[in-house]
C-alpha cells in the first residue's frame, strides 16, 4: 500500500507532515516511535520558524502526519535533497547510538508541515511504514 492509496481519506487536509524511515535498519517499534517524535518535532520547528503560515494551518487542521519508508540511507538522503530543492521544511535525524543503532546512524527524515501537493511531489510513491 502506498500514500496514493490513502489520499481519498486524506482529502480534507491541505497541509501535512511526512516522516520517512529507513526500512534497512530493522528498528524496534519503540525505537521507531522515538525517532518519529524527533523527526516530527524537529521538522515542525523548522516550519514554525521559516514557514509560519504553513505551520499555523497545519496546527489548525489537526497536524496530519504520514509515515512512509525507503530501503536505504542513500534513498533517504536523496529525499532530503529533493525537499530542500523544493524549499520544504525538513529535518534529518541522526541517532546518538545509545540503544539499537551505532552512533551517527541516519534513521529518518521529517518533511513538513507543508502544503500537501508540494510534499506529494516527492513522497506520494513511497510505501506506508
Amino acid at each position: 500500500m502506498n500514500l496514493k492509496a490513502v489520499e481519498k481519506d486524506m482529502s480534507e487536509f491541505h497541509y501535512k507532515q511526512v516522516i520517512v524511515f529507513r526500512s534497512d535498519l530493522k528498528m524496534s517499534k519503540g525505537k521507531i516511535a522515538a525517532q518519529a517524535g524527533h523527526a516530527a518535532v524537529s521538522a515542525a520547528e523548522e516550519a514554525r520558524k521559516h514557514f509560519k503560515e504553513w505551520w499555523k494551518a497545519w496546527m489548525k487542521e489537526g497536524q496530519c502526519k504520514i509515515a512512509v519508508k525507503v530501503k536505504s540511507e542513500k534513498e533517504l538522503l536523496e529525499l532530503e535533497k529533493q525537499a530542500k530543492e523544493l524549499a520544504l521544511p525538513c529535518a534529518l535525524i541522526i541517532d546518538r547510538g545509545l540503544t539499537e543503532v551505532p552512533p551517527e546512524t541516519i534513521t529518518c527524515l521529517g518533511i513538513g508541515p507543508a502544503p500537501t501537493e508540494k510534499i506529494d511531489k516527492i513522497t506520494s510513491m513511497l510505501p506506508l511504514l
